[in-house]
């Protein structure tokens, strides 16, 4: 759930810090941060951040060399057992792992530590053709050629809990959990901004126990490291307090689950595409084109962006969690949801696609959601009639109530198929199938449990 819309704005790239002071030496400016390693990170299939860290010494020849690891972890499952695909699967093989020291971070909650999303590639220097951050990379760029500029923001729900109980009992949206967790939220709030990350608010939210924080827009690669250093950063200021972190789409199997929205907004020019147009609500033809084919795409990209079993506990209706396969102007129930911004200013307009959770590889997500809006773009789709109100009154479209529903119609979509290309696609397919497998029959509890604490 979320209160404002603050995602049309200008984007960046976030203040990161210089990786070399110099060039005699490795690391001065880190060093004299207090930084002796460097965590290396990627995300997989199933959603699980996987890491290498190396020394500070060693940084400049990684960058350079890159750091090995094994292909099989794109078919590892969330238990961290291993099915196997038709391109990717089993002991052999190996790749390297390429920090991308643009985006180099000093932790604030992890003294001695930095930070580093990687680019994987072969080990004779191709671009791996599953690497996930290359193929948002990739789709950026596509949309970079018809002139269009994707700027993206995630929001990010966690619920906080002490030993077996919620760590705080304020109400929903309550300034008690705030007062409760004072200490709590002003560390989350101060790593972020020593991090460089531009917070647009942190807030209660409906569950028990439950936040969200918003960041300000960035380009999509951006937005989804983002997405990750969010996440552990929220993780390691709830350690050094004593608290666990849950990023499950399901903590508890009979409330309100954890969401991760994707707002995105496009632009041409300077221009917002979202805004200053005659098409609904202010809308350009571009954008609404882009929007009909995310819209059109949303069962098939659910395999992306609700990717686990439990994702479907969440996914229920009237739970503001957009169960349904609509659009609506502020309508926080549509899994497409517009924000038009002011009349006054059309520049912040964007929209946002509330059915997609944390077990979601940020990056499979955005690189989804740019393939499918192009589909629309070339496709000059138009959009539905917008729905007010909860369309579970209204006999609307209900978006895949499973994980096989969504796979199957993953496994039909040509466009996100081409997007992904053969190896990747296949391993969406293998690992979600086999997720399916390992928790059938499980009740739902149960289910949420295994699931909640793992990403």
């Amino acid at each position: 759930m979320d209160d404002r819309g603050d995602y049309g704005g200008a984007g960046r790239h976030g203040a990161f810090s210089e990786p070399f002071g110099d060039e005699t030496a490795p690391g001065p400016d880190l060093e004299r941060a207090g930084v002796h390693a460097v965590a290396l990170t990627w995300v997989d299939v199933a959603g699980i951040t996987r890491v290498k860290t190396v020394p500070l010494a060693r940084l400049r020849e990684v960058a350079e060399r890159g750091v090995g690891m094994s292909p099989v972890f794109d078919v590892y499952l969330v238990d961290d057992s291993v099915t196997t695909s038709r391109h990717i699967g089993g002991p052999d093989g190996d790749l390297r792992l390429k920090p991308d020291l643009d985006r180099l971070t000093v932790l604030a909650g992890q003294p001695g530590w930095a930070w580093a999303p990687v680019d994987r590639h072969h080990q004779d220097g191709r671009p791996y053709e599953a690497c996930q951050r290359l193929f948002v990379r990739r789709m950026a760029r596509r949309a970079a050629e018809q002139g269009i500029e994707l700027r993206m923001g995630y929001e990010t729900e966690w619920v906080v809990s002490r030993g077996d109980t919620y760590a705080c009992t304020g109400p929903a949206y309550g300034m008690a959990r705030v007062v409760e967790l004072s200490g709590y939220l002003d560390d989350v709030h101060t790593a972020l901004r020593a991090q460089g990350l531009d917070v647009l608010q942190l807030h209660p939210e409906y569950s028990q126990g439950q936040f969200e924080v918003s960041l300000a827009p960035a380009d999509p690669v951006g937005a989804a490291d983002e997405a990750v250093l969010v996440r552990e950063t929220i993780r390691a200021a709830s350690l050094k307090h004593g608290l666990t972190a849950s990023f499950g789409p399901a903590v508890d199997a009979d409330s309100v689950g954890n969401g991760r929205h994707l707002h995105l907004s496009l632009w041409r020019d300077g221009r917002n595409l979202c805004g200053g147009g005659d098409g609904p609500f202010g809308m350009t033809p571009q954008c609404e084109a882009f929007l009909s084919g995310v819209l059109y795409a949303l069962p098939a990209l659910l395999a992306i962006g609700a990717p686990s079993p439990a994702s479907y506990l969440r996914l229920r209706p009237s739970r503001w969690a957009g169960a349904y396969r609509c659009w609506g102007p502020e309508n926080r129930e549509a899994a497409l949801r517009f924000i038009a911004g002011g009349p006054d200013d059309p520049q912040s307009a964007n929209a946002e696609v509330k059915c997609f959770d944390p077990a979601a590889n940020p990056y499979l997500v955005a690189g989804g959601v740019i393939a499918a809006g192009l589909a629309g773009l070339d496709a000059r789709l138009a959009l539905p009639a917008p729905v007010s109100g909860d369309p579970v009154r209204q006999d609307k479209d209900r978006l895949p109530t499973s994980l096989t529903e969504a796979v199957k119609a993953f496994s039909s979509s040509a466009v996100l198929r081409e997007a992904l290309g053969e190896a990747l696609f296949d391993a969406v397919i293998a690992v979600r199938t086999a997720e399916v497998e390992l928790f059938d029959g499980m009740p739902p509890q149960q289910l949420a449990e295994a699931t909640r604490d793992r990403y």
